[in-house]
């Protein structure tokens, strides 16, 4: 199996202490996105990288293990797993890059902060979606917007 390079427990107990999610909501909103908050955030997303790429991993395995089947409807069976499988792969790829921007944007200093309006997204919502890009409010225009154009 691929070894991956990412954070671990292990080694974040031996630079710095990663904050807890009741540590996080209870702090106060002068300390929006310190140091701490942000490092607990870039921990989060790498935990969710790495075991996205666990799965990516298991999944090629999983396919390059041929198995010839002679009956048609058990060949069509594995096959439906196969596209299923592939499907989810896809929305997590999908997944994989926004997780990778956010890495980038802790690593800039621009996490947590509405990419539309520039406000605070707010802790819930990270904690809810780390990925997030926009604030409540903001997402809820974005798709009110696609629903308009898009109908």
């Amino acid at each position: 199996m691929t070894k991956f390079n990412f954070i671990t427990t292990e080694n974040i107990k031996n630079t710095k202490k990663i904050l807890t999610e009741e540590q996080i909501l209870n702090m106060s909103e002068k300390d929006y996105m310190n140091e701490a908050q942000l490092a607990f955030f870039k921990f989060r997303l790498k935990k969710l990288e790495y075991d996205l790429l666990k799965n990516i991993v298991k999944t090629t395995e999983y396919l390059r293990e041929t198995i010839l089947v002679p009956d048609p409807v058990d060949r069509a069976t594995i096959e439906e797993e196969n596209t299923l499988e592939l499907r989810a792969r896809d929305r997590e790829r999908k997944l994989l890059t926004k997780i990778q921007q956010s890495i980038i944007s802790i690593d800039k200093k621009e996490y947590g902060w509405c990419k539309d309006t520039g406000e605070p997204i707010g802790i819930p919502r990270l904690l809810a979606k780390p990925t997030a890009t926009l604030s409540l409010e903001a997402q809820k225009r974005y798709e009110l917007k696609k629903k308009l154009y898009n109908d």
